[in-house]
């Protein structure tokens, strides 16, 4: 990479940052109750230079609540893919299956994670494994839809060389089936994460329990509009992150 690129690397994601700094300080100019950036900072800085002081239950630095919200959709993602890798890979390799349940994903799919949540807190009358619950069955669809088309793209060539080396349903499902799905697989982990990461704000909002969303909304009716826009920008900070580290891991199974 030359040194052009590099500037170009570094320097055009800023420019992109500035110019939606500008934006929302026009903004905070013509909604009064728009804090500007500065004012956000000023109003908000407790929070991001204490980032691990809990000064109550909602009243934490933000990596604390961070860190709440990021356990919470760490357990559930996890509990998603757990689920839906194994039936991808069934759909994948079985058409008749993929008719039976078809339908029913389809259904399932679109689903609100605010529809999913009154339901589990039916089910399990806590908040905690109801919020679990919600991103697990929000979450897992793109896995499974991806997982599935990735098995199905496998050439016929490999399963013939399967056929002809007379590999066993592991060692083919190890040695062939795995490394040529992992791609797919992968890009639906990436997107399952992203709305895991979703599903998780929307949760602890209506939950109101400690996190990134249960303090959005907390700030929301006690009318403090920086702590608001200072939730936002934590929840996409995140989600970046995640998706980030999500390809990073990705790129380097796929060199090894």
């Amino acid at each position: 990479m030359t040194l052009t690129q590099r500037l170009a690397t570094i320097l055009l994601p800023l420019c992109g940052i500035a110019l939606a700094v500008l934006a929302w300080t026009a903004a905070s100019r013509v909604v009064n109750d728009l804090p500007s950036p500065i004012e956000t900072w000023r109003e908000s800085r407790l929070y991001v230079l204490e980032p691990l002081t809990k000064r109550g239950e909602m009243d934490q630095g933000i990596l604390l609540l961070a860190y709440y919200s990021l356990v919470r959709v760490t357990r559930g993602f996890l509990l998603g893919i757990a689920i839906a890798t194994p039936l991808g890979f069934l759909l994948g390799v079985s058409p008749a299956l993929t008719r039976m349940f078809d339908p029913v994903m389809q259904v399932m799919r679109p689903i609100s994670p605010l529809a999913w949540l009154p339901l589990g807190l039916i089910i399990f009358r806590k908040s905690e494994p109801a919020a679990l619950f919600a991103i697990a069955v929000c979450s897992m669809w793109p896995t499974v839809i991806n997982t599935t088309a990735g098995v199905r793209a496998i050439p016929q060539d490999y399963w013939n060389v399967a056929k002809v080396l007379r590999l066993s349903r592991t060692t083919t499902f190890l040695k062939i089936v795995v490394p040529a799905t992992l791609p797919y697989v992968f890009t639906g982990y990436r997107l399952s994460l992203g709305i895991a990461w979703l599903v998780i704000v929307a949760s602890e909002m209506l939950t109101g329990t400690p996190g990134v969303g249960g303090f959005l909304w907390q700030e929301y009716n006690s009318l403090v509009y920086a702590h608001i826009l200072l939730a936002i920008v934590t929840i996409g900070v995140i989600g970046f992150l995640l998706d980030r580290l999500m390809g990073m891991a990705e790129t380097r199974l796929r060199t090894t």
